[in-house]
């Protein structure tokens, strides 16, 4: 066990048997060439490090160089997920001091390589897999001493992952990427972190003929059996972390909702492909608003993806234009989901639940000119509906064409396309493109980091409407007053704060997302606006006041530093 000295609270005093090849192989203690001479000489470190003594700036200067000698952006990930499994405290430092270049690689778009290759790249273990021939003992893997400080988890089963589909126990790059986001960006002591893999098979093929995957070689498990290894799951989680915040993250739609559903009031937590999108997508489009000048209650949202991400921007725009004095019916009338089959109309078959609030009515259409009334399309949507905004969440590359941008381009003066699909492969369209199209009046986010487009003649940087401006606040605000719940009510107070951060407040010119490198900035307020809405409704604990939750906020921030160790009084080598 870690102590700290009350003398001295930079310095930690280590267990007697820790000292060694053993220190070293400690990601989250290991400082490698950073341990000064007496802690060499406590720690029998000397000749097991070169002799010299350098700072973590130093040490993330030399990182920072290694990095960029590689080719490729996998050789890339693959080498930073190898500094996170040596030396926690340095990749963090590395991440935080060169967020905007190296996001991309931690996170969209090449996490989605990451996962691929995942079974390739695996070199040490990190986080936990739990999988059906194991799950009698999932209390006993929870029990490990290792997390006993865990107080945030990312699970997924890996079916749905980014645009690319079931990537099985590969999956697991997800979550290690969403939690390196959560500390990067909020703040979030790594220590406490915990990513989780639910391994219930795979239907990917070349996964299963994959002499060389890492999970469990079976088909997708499914039904009533996947239920129940959830269900155990949860009831172990809650056993044995009472106060943890547990985010979904890449289930299937026939999971992805149902599940939140199920325990959304069972424990702390969220989907962040539901919920997280919406928030972000919502904060923007409040931002573009503001550009745009047509008010909240008239705007004309056409989404292409009908699952629940879709959905779930739906409904949070929805309850945003009902704040905005809309009755719920005319809110839900100025949705057009447009899903594989077309427009969301009454009477299509196989409607999902969380679809239905969204369906247009058929005599509402009638005036409408089609080409073929059975399969309504995009396009059918953009010249009937005259959209105000155009969302893509259908991970279906090139599928806001030109036509169906010029189309936004005719009927809007400022017309708001979203193309939010990860990774770049999947986007909707390229900034690039949608510029040309639109004519250079496009009011442009996109899901993936692409590269700066030219607006008079200056460069003018895509604003990337990703969900790393969102939860990772929304779990910085939960953590830090012990929410029990997360409400949508929370994700509006995300949303509202995100648009508040927008630098098109003031300049009609600028961008409608603060830059990446604000990032922790925009984590911290977005992480009081929901601590703030959680207070409102009852669900913190040790909070005493709304003026207590600012500074519960940023007393919960880790920062990446080396500590000073000192040596038990007490050890073999003493």
């Amino acid at each position: 066990m870690l102590t700290t000295s009350p003398t001295r609270p930079d310095t930690i005093t280590l267990p007697a048997d820790l000292f060694g090849y053993r220190l070293l192989a400690d990601p989250r203690l290991n400082k490698g060439t950073a341990f000064t001479e007496e802690e060499r000489s406590a720690f029998l470190l000397h000749g097991l490090l070169p002799p010299t003594v350098v700072s973590i700036e130093e040490q993330a200067n030399r990182r920072l160089r290694a990095f960029r000698e590689f080719h490729t952006d996998l050789e890339r990930y693959a080498f930073l997920r190898d500094l996170q499994d040596t030396n926690e405290t340095l990749y963090y430092a590395l991440l935080g001091q060169n967020v905007e270049e190296l996001l991309p690689i931690v996170y969209t778009p090449t996490v989605g390589a990451g996962c691929a290759s995942f079974s390739r790249l695996f070199r040490k273990p990190r986080g936990v897999f739990l999988s059906i021939p194991h799950r009698k003992q999932i209390r006993q893997i929870l029990s490990n001493p290792q997390f006993d400080k865990t107080e945030v988890i990312v699970v997924t089963d890996g079916e749905r992952i980014l645009g690319l589909g079931d990537q099985g126990a590969g999956g697991m790059g997800i979550p290690i990427g969403k939690l390196a986001l959560y500390t990067a960006c909020g703040g979030v002591d790594p220590a406490t972190a915990l990513p989780i893999l639910l391994d219930v098979g795979t239907d990917n093929e070349t996964n299963l003929n994959d002499p060389l995957y890492i999970g469990w070689r079976h088909k997708r498990v499914r039904g009533e059996e996947y239920d129940s290894f959830v269900a155990e799951f949860i009831a172990a989680v809650t056993e044995r972390w009472p106060h943890v915040l547990l985010q979904w993250e890449d289930f299937a739609k026939a999971n992805a909702t149902r599940l939140l559903d199920t325990y959304r009031d069972r424990l702390c937590s969220f989907n962040d492909d539901i919920q997280g999108t919406a928030a972000v997508a919502t904060g923007t489009l409040l931002a573009a608003i503001n550009v745009t000048g047509e008010p909240l209650t008239q705007q004309r949202i056409a989404i292409l993806g009908g699952g629940s991400a879709g959905c779930g921007i739906a409904n949070l725009l929805m309850a945003a234009m009902i704040d905005a004095g809309l009755d719920r019916q005319e809110a839900a009338s100025r949705f057009y989901l447009v899903d594989k089959d077309g427009l969301l109309t009454e009477g299509m078959n196989d409607l999902a639940a969380f679809q239905q609030p969204f369906v247009q009515k058929r005599e509402a259409l009638a005036h409408w000119n089609l080409g073929n009334p059975s399969r309504i399309t995009l396009l059918d949507v953009i010249y009937n509906a005259k959209p105000t905004a155009l969302i893509g969440v259908s991970a279906q590359a090139g599928a806001f064409t030109e036509s169906v941008v010029r189309g936004m381009a005719r009927h809007n003066k400022r017309p708001i396309v979203f193309p939010l699909s990860n990774p770049v492969s999947c986007a909707e369209a390229t900034p690039a493109d949608v510029e040309i199209w639109s004519e250079g009046r496009a009011l442009i986010g996109a899901g993936s980091p692409f590269p700066p487009l030219k607006r008079n003649g200056q460069p003018f940087a895509v604003d990337q409407t990703n969900n790393s401006y969102i939860f990772p606040g929304v779990g910085l605000g939960a953590i830090a007053t012990r929410a029990r719940r997360i409400t949508d009510t929370m994700f509006m107070a995300a949303a509202k704060a995100l648009a508040e951060m927008s630098p098109a407040r003031h300049d009609p010119n600028a961008n409608l997302l603060p830059r990446v490198t604000q990032l922790r900035e925009v984590a911290i307020d977005v992480a009081i606006a929901v601590g703030k809405q959680a207070y409102a409704e009852g669900l913190t604990e040790g909070i005493d006041s709304e003026a207590d939750i600012e500074e519960a906020v940023r007393n919960k921030i880790w920062v990446p530093r080396y500590l000073s160790y000192q040596r038990s009084m007490a050890g073999p080598y003493v």
